[in-house]
């Protein structure tokens, strides 16, 4: 946990008003900026000191083998690990011929703030060198929304007192030396000089550089070019090497003149792209963004981030912390997905090499749910390459012995990357998750083309998957065996409730979409007769229950396990799956994460009001939150069932997972479905959103720390603002025809320009349940993760 305060409560921005060189590789996390397709962390401009340097290209990565001590058919041979590219950030400074270097000299004065609205990085700093020459730095940088290949640095130069001599080192730098590993699965394999040179050039201002994978065999090219404004006598040259590029710039300052450097930077990659290709496509970038200049491209970003705030703000009055929290949460979400066109969307974003910049279901179940309301055509995007990869998926299946699909645990070109069977292509509902994506993505949008042209082909080779998958019983049951659900302590178990529910509700999905676009369906095979097995299956799931405990089981024959020893585990014994075998951990009633809990959330109409209660109390306890994606769901279920105080708890963990570092892996890459989870535990745990049909239900409840809750939704086409007191729901459509949705279970209709003032129904508030010992909520002081284990997996190999 990061034990000092390191950023001021602001309502718009994120402020460091100190630099802590033990936190670094936090705040680059946390100060990170991407647009989906390019990330750059927010390491210092000078490039020293820094924790993990890291310069990403979504999708962009390099092979390596996965090592067996015994190998198995089916075990995927290779792994997929994100490369970091050429560093365009870099713009070194020495003073006298002193470099500018935050751990020499003295630092009078360090900022930086990460503006939401503007979508820029701010950073002033003052300085004096270890001989006494001060100088003021400023800096701002982005990852531009609105041109997709382009990020940009604005920097400037200034003698505090006296004059001075500086020189600007502007670079390209590709093979960095990263952090050695430390032996935590989650951190990205450390590969050795990743890229092979193919191209360098300098010519005046311009440098490129253009290098190839050796394993994967994709290319990749980074080009720069700058402007320069200074004094008389300014002087510039430039060369270039295998790895590195530089202009140099040197100046001689007065006080009150200054050095100013624009440098815009383009990147481009591709599997098939010849080189005189991706030489053109990158500078054809920088001469778009040349023609803007930084004001241009500012401008821009402006403008693209005030479209999303107007059609996605959430408003929290009466917490300061979580308004800032969710506004952060909302930003970081954006830049994963906002401009990734057809890529995956990686657990981490693009804000780290974490889980080796592996997208999980994660994706699906976590971060297309926000932005489906606020950013739909990022989650067609994402969608779409999900469908991009169906013959991996296809493939996959049919090795394993099944028909339709099989999506992969873990992939970043879509082949599955995971050594670790069990929580891996074990893991199924995977391909559940993205049928409801794809569910979800049609209801709230209306988008026919998108059902019938991609939709239809994910949801029919997906059922295809469960119908080959399950079986019927002699009674008619219809039983999907040896499967892990989102619980990775409970492994290969049978009729898991979530994996069965979601399997359900893909399968009935599959057959309505087929009957709605027969003449597509049938180009891919499919008939009545197969649509009708698909319904007759997910009518007869069978759902494990308990009745002398009046709960249903997390699996089969969950509650006869013996119980975890609790009282015998300290709390430095967290997450578990480092400090007992899992032999151990699968035959005991302990919970990694939310499981039935969570399918009480997706498939809450599975569910009376009553065994909602009993379940939550019995799981609760049970629920040790070793994964960062638990929180937000536990935070959706508890408001529903009257624990509303707990509920907030959850709200503040998924929150400040990564502002203070809980799980202490925030150095790898910020935890982006637990972002999404601070909305998710807004607007579904507090505000009580629900999808229904193609429209919205809501049962909205406050917790006591908040005076009111306002947040806006797009859907089907309209903007709709939902505010919150304690007594009254105000429903205002901000645009659009009328629309009608539920509110506490009632049809209402609204209409632009009348809004709907409804009373909140009062809600039983129930003594919550307690949890086991040391694991109870963060902000009431429990332990913190140890930073090893992943939160989302299992061993990686």
């Amino acid at each position: 946990m990061i034990d000092q305060p390191s950023y001021a409560v602001e309502p718009w921005t994120l402020r460091e008003t100190s630099l802590d060189l033990n936190t670094l590789s936090q705040s680059e996390s946390v100060m990170a900026l991407s647009n989906g397709h390019i990330g750059w962390r927010g390491n210092l401009d000078e490039g020293e000191p820094h924790g993990l340097p890291g310069s990403y290209l979504n999708g962009f990565h390099e092979l390596h083998p996965l090592p067996y001590a015994e190998v198995g058919y089916g075990y995927p041979e290779s792994g997929q690990t994100v490369v970091n590219v050429a560093n365009g950030k870099v713009i070194r400074l020495l003073v006298d011929d002193e470099p500018f270097d935050l751990r020499y000299g003295e630092v009078h004065r360090h900022e930086r703030v990460l503006d939401l609205r503007a979508g820029v990085l701010h950073r002033t700093c003052e300085w004096t060198s270890p001989s006494g020459r001060g100088v003021r730095v400023r800096s701002s940088r982005m990852v531009s929304l609105a041109q997709r290949a382009v990020a940009a640095v604005v920097y400037e130069v200034e003698p505090l007192e006296c004059e001075v001599r500086v020189v600007l080192q502007s670079e390209l730098v590709a093979n960095e030396e990263l952090p050695h590993a430390e032996g935590d699965p989650r951190v990205a394999r450390t590969l050795r000089s990743p890229l092979v040179s193919v191209e360098h050039a300098a010519e005046h201002n311009r440098l490129r550089l253009v290098h190839r994978t050796r394993g994967s065999g994709l290319r990749v090219a980074a080009a720069a070019d700058h402007g320069v404004t200074g004094p008389n006598g300014t002087r510039l040259s430039s060369e270039s090497s295998e790895d590195v590029g530089r202009l140099t710039v040197t100046s001689v300052l007065k006080p009150g003149q200054r050095l100013r450097l624009e440098k815009l930077v383009a990147y481009g990659w591709s599997a098939t792209r010849s080189l005189p290709g991706l030489r053109d496509q990158v500078d054809a970038a920088l001469a778009g963004a040349r023609s803007d200049g930084w004001q241009g491209l500012a401008a821009e970003q402006r403008t693209y981030l005030d479209g999303f705030w107007a059609r996605a703000d959430v408003e929290v009055d009466g917490d300061e912390r979580i308004q800032q929290a969710v506004r952060f949460a909302l930003f970081h979400v954006l830049m994963a997905g906002a401009r990734a066109e057809v890529r995956a969307l990686p657990a981490k974003g693009l804000t780290g090499s974490g889980y080796d910049g592996h997208a999980f279901w994660d994706t699906e179940s976590f971060v297309l749910p926000l932005l489906t309301y606020s950013e739909p055509s990022a989650v067609r995007a994402a969608l779409e390459w999900r469908r991009s990869t169906l013959p991996a998926a296809r493939a996959r299946a049919a090795q394993l012995g099944l028909r339709g699909a099989a999506f992969p645990w873990r992939t970043i070109d879509g082949a599955e990357c995971s050594a670790y069977w069990p929580a891996g292509s074990a893991a199924f509902h995977v391909n559940a998750d993205i049928a409801d994506a794809v569910v979800r993505y049609v209801a709230a949008t209306g988008d026919d083309d998108f059902e019938r042209d991609c939709g239809l082909e994910l949801l029919v080779e997906t059922a295809r998957l469960w119908r080959s998958l399950g079986h019927h019983d002699h009674r008619g049951r219809f039983h999907i065996d040896g499967v892990t659900g989102p619980d990775e302590y409970t492994a290969i178990k049978n009729d898991n409730v979530y994996t069965n529910l979601m399997a359900a509700a893909n399968l009935r999905a599959a057959a309505d979409a087929a009957a709605r676009s027969p003449d597509r369906a049938a180009e891919l095979g499919w008939d009545e007769e197969e649509a009708a097995g698909w319904r007759d299956a997910a009518d007869a799931v069978h759902l494990p229950y308990n009745p002398r405990l009046g709960v249903h089981e997390q699996h089969e024959g969950f509650t006869r396990l013996d119980h975890w020893d609790f009282d015998g585990t300290s709390p430095d014994q967290y997450p578990l799956l480092l400090h007992f075998p899992y032999f151990d951990l699968y035959r005991k009633q302990v919970i990694k994460q939310a499981d039935l809990v969570l399918a009480m959330y997706t498939r809450g109409e599975f569910f009376d009001a009553a065994h909602k209660a009993r379940n939550f109390a019995y799981y609760e306890p049970l629920t040790v939150r070793d994964s960062s994606l638990s929180a937000s769901c536990q935070a959706v279920v508890a408001a529903e069932v009257g624990h509303l105080g707990l509920a907030y708890e959850y709200l503040v963990e998924a929150a400040l997972m990564d502002l203070e570092d809980l799980e202490r892996n925030t150095r790898d890459g910020l935890h982006l479905a637990s972002l999404a989870g601070t909305w998710t535990a807004l607007v579904a745990g507090f505000g009580g959103m629900r999808p229904r049909g193609d429209s919205l239900a809501f049962a909205p409840r406050l917790p006591e720390r908040f005076s009111r809750l306002a947040f806006r939704l797009r859907i089907r086409g309209r903007r709709l603002l939902v505010e919150i007191e304690h007594a009254l729901v105000t429903y205002t459509l901000l645009d659009g025809a009328p629309l009608k949705l539920w509110h506490h279970g009632v049809a209402v209709t609204v209409a632009k320009d009348a809004p709907r003032g409804l009373p909140v129904t009062e809600q039983p508030h129930l003594p919550p349940p307690g949890q086991a010992p040391g694991r109870e909520p963060f902000c009431r002081g429990r332990a913190t993760g140890t930073g090893t284990g992943r939160d989302t997996g299992l061993p990686v190999p």
